[in-house]
């Protein structure tokens, strides 16, 4: 019985760090995509076609060059989420286990998952143009494939992790 409350007080401290790891990381990565859906699409949306794709890709490059601190806290957040719930498996029942499970789930899926399924793939189909030997109508053409999809996309999963964020806070007041 003693060994069980042991063990029991150990998992109990080891998701509260990695809830507390977890709301940090969730949320750093909340405003990041809070920034690109408020102020970085915005300001670069009154750019004409060929200044619009430049700035994205260059602003894009900086994340697909392997920005240390930015796959630090981007793939944190993921390992971190994962862990959390994996520790709340064996420790949490309820309404707690309820909350932890649509955070990560939400988070895996709509934050994670759509930037796989959704913005990578119109991110690397931009950073493969060369805006110096295509015309004026090719870079309209991809401008207009590119921007409302993915600002779309963005703005969804910016609200999933805000709401995920706000879910991981939540439980850490429940614990």
């Amino acid at each position: 019985m003693i060994l069980h409350a042991i063990t029991n007080g150990a998992f109990m401290f080891l998701l509260n760090l990695s809830l507390v790891f977890s709301a940090f990381l969730c949320s750093l990565v909340a405003g990041f995509l809070f920034a690109w859906a408020v102020v970085i699409m915005p300001g670069i949306r009154s750019l004409d076609d060929k200044a619009f794709i430049r700035a994205f890709q260059v602003t894009d490059g900086v994340i697909q060059d392997g920005h240390p601190l930015f796959l630090l806290v981007w793939l944190g957040s993921a390992v971190a989420i994962i862990v959390c719930g994996l520790l709340g498996l064996s420790v949490l029942q309820g309404v707690d286990l309820v909350l932890l499970s649509l955070a990560v789930g939400g988070y895996l899926a709509g934050v994670q998952g759509s930037t796989i399924a959704v913005h990578l793939p119109l991110n690397n189909t931009l950073q493969r143009l060369d805006l110096e030997v295509m015309g004026e109508e090719a870079i309209a053409e991809a401008r207009a494939a590119f921007e409302s999809r993915w600002n779309r996309s963005n703005v969804i999963r910016t609200a999933i992790a805000c709401a995920v964020s706000l879910l991981l806070i939540l439980l850490l007041f429940r614990l």
